[in-house]
């Protein structure tokens, strides 16, 4: 139930309009401190976590295929699907788990909230990798510009999705220890 302007009632805990942002650049900036650099670098780990089974799986229908004398190599259109399939699982998994964060991510000690503050679930990680690839393959250089445009560093993605990419608690109670 959404909110209606009757203000005989209190919100309920449903209600999107009553949700403020759970973080605030401002008073807490550990939060955010390095957040850009550290998703480049945790992407381009997760890249390798998506790319390389997908290339072991080329490698096998490459082998395969010599081994039938090219029946095998039959199976090279699936590794399209399955390459789309494996990222959205690997993305959907990682950031549905009680870290939520990708195993890049729990690298570089950073983690997926939604904007109101809750942990990442599966569907969520499965519809923000969906729509990363998308917004990379249509504006590729675009993406990371928005980042520096906004205190809490929120990627085009990220404003689709209801996201925010934060350091883990350890990160940044140790930023905070250094103030």
């Amino acid at each position: 139930m959404s909110y209606t302007g009757d203000t005989s009632r209190e919100p309920a805990d449903t209600d999107i309009a009553y949700r403020p942002h759970a973080f605030d650049p401002v008073t807490q900036p550990e939060l955010f401190e390095g957040v850009l650099s550290r998703r480049i670098i945790a992407f381009l780990v997760d890249a390798l976590m998506v790319i390389g089974p997908v290339v072991l799986f080329g490698v096998f229908v490459f082998v395969f295929g010599i081994v039938t004398l090219g029946l095998g190599w039959l199976l090279f259109w699936l590794i399209g699907p399955i390459f789309i399939l494996w990222a959205v699982a690997y993305y959907a998994f990682t950031l549905g788990s009680p870290a939520s964060a990708t195993l890049g991510m729990r690298l570089m000690e950073i983690e997926l909230r939604t904007w109101y503050g809750a942990p990442c679930y599966a569907l969520l990680g499965g519809v923000r990798a969906v729509c990363f690839w998308v917004s990379i393959s249509v504006l590729t250089p675009f993406v990371l510009l928005v980042g520096l445009f906004n205190d809490r560093r929120r990627l085009l993605h990220d404003f689709l999705c209801g996201t925010v990419v934060i350091n883990s608690a350890e990160r940044a109670e140790a930023l905070r220890r250094i103030r």
